[in-house]
């Protein structure tokens, strides 16, 4: 691949990659990863991703941005005092979105009405920063949907993140100008069957790759490490995937998501 590419999810704050975080970030600058948009997914989190962001910005240099943002399995954490510290957060140079936000009634971790607060306290949140949002979502599309169509002529831009949706969703956050983040779930013959056969109706210009390391390792690595820990330097396979359901080449994949990427996060 000739191509340098973004992955505009990676959970480098995970403990899993605490022993050789400097050697798994040195990989990805190998691999040709030009960018790691690191998520936030809780207030402490927000605060370790935009830590590490200034930590390796000496040895490499505008290679990594972050998200802030409350996950809805941290729902109930969003009080008044978090939304501040939030706020406060999403003003450093380092950060290019509000998220990881949205909602999950698959575990519900926090209760349906918490999680529809949070995210509607996020959402104006962005507004507000006129930044980006990155959102997840899971069994929760029609609620989901619901709140984006009420707050759609107000936030600029959105990414549904991991994107493993049916068809209508797909078309339904579409028809919202949304964007879709692709991971390492189409590269799992088992699971991801039904995104292989969408993939081909995501515009490019909407069509963005992650790793969400270090979770969905991809299942077409010819060798897959024996820790089991996804990092970005395994975004190549991700690309691979696309390219091959969509029957374009590597190298147009890779341009246009990073094309999207930068333009959609303002990096």
């Amino acid at each position: 691949m000739t191509h340098s590419l973004i992955d505009i999810g990676v959970n480098l704050s995970n403990n899993r990659f605490k022993s050789d975080l400097e050697q798994v970030i040195d990989r990805a600058s190998q691999a040709n990863i030009e960018h790691l948009i690191l998520t936030g997914t809780s207030l402490s989190e927000s605060e370790q991703v935009i830590q590490l962001c200034d930590q390796f910005d000496r040895d490499f240099p505008n290679m990594m941005y972050a998200t802030v943002g409350i996950h809805p399995h941290h729902a109930d954490e969003l009080n008044h005092r978090a939304l501040q510290s939030l706020e406060i957060l999403a003003d450093h140079k380092k950060v290019v979105a509000i998220g990881e936000t949205g909602l999950d009634f698959n575990r519900n971790f926090s209760s349906k009405s918490e999680q529809i607060s949070a995210f509607e306290s996020q959402l104006e949140l962005a507004i507000k920063k006129q930044l980006p949002l990155f959102i997840h979502e899971r069994d929760a599309a029609p609620c989901q949907l619901e709140i984006l169509r009420a707050y759609r002529d107000h936030f600029t831009k959105a990414v549904i993140h991991c994107f493993t949706g049916d068809r209508n969703t797909l078309f339904s956050y579409l028809d919202l100008d949304l964007h879709i983040g692709i991971t390492g779930w189409i590269c799992d013959e088992k699971r991801g069957d039904e995104l292989r056969q969408l993939a081909a109706n995501i515009p490019l210009n909407r069509l963005m790759i992650e790793t969400d390391a270090p979770y969905l390792l991809p299942k077409n690595m010819p060798q897959l490490p024996k820790n089991r820990r996804n990092e970005p330097a395994f975004l190549p396979w991700v690309v691979k995937a696309i390219a091959a359901v969509r029957e374009e080449s590597i190298d147009s994949i890779a341009r246009e998501t990073n094309a999207t990427a930068k333009q959609f996060f303002g990096i």
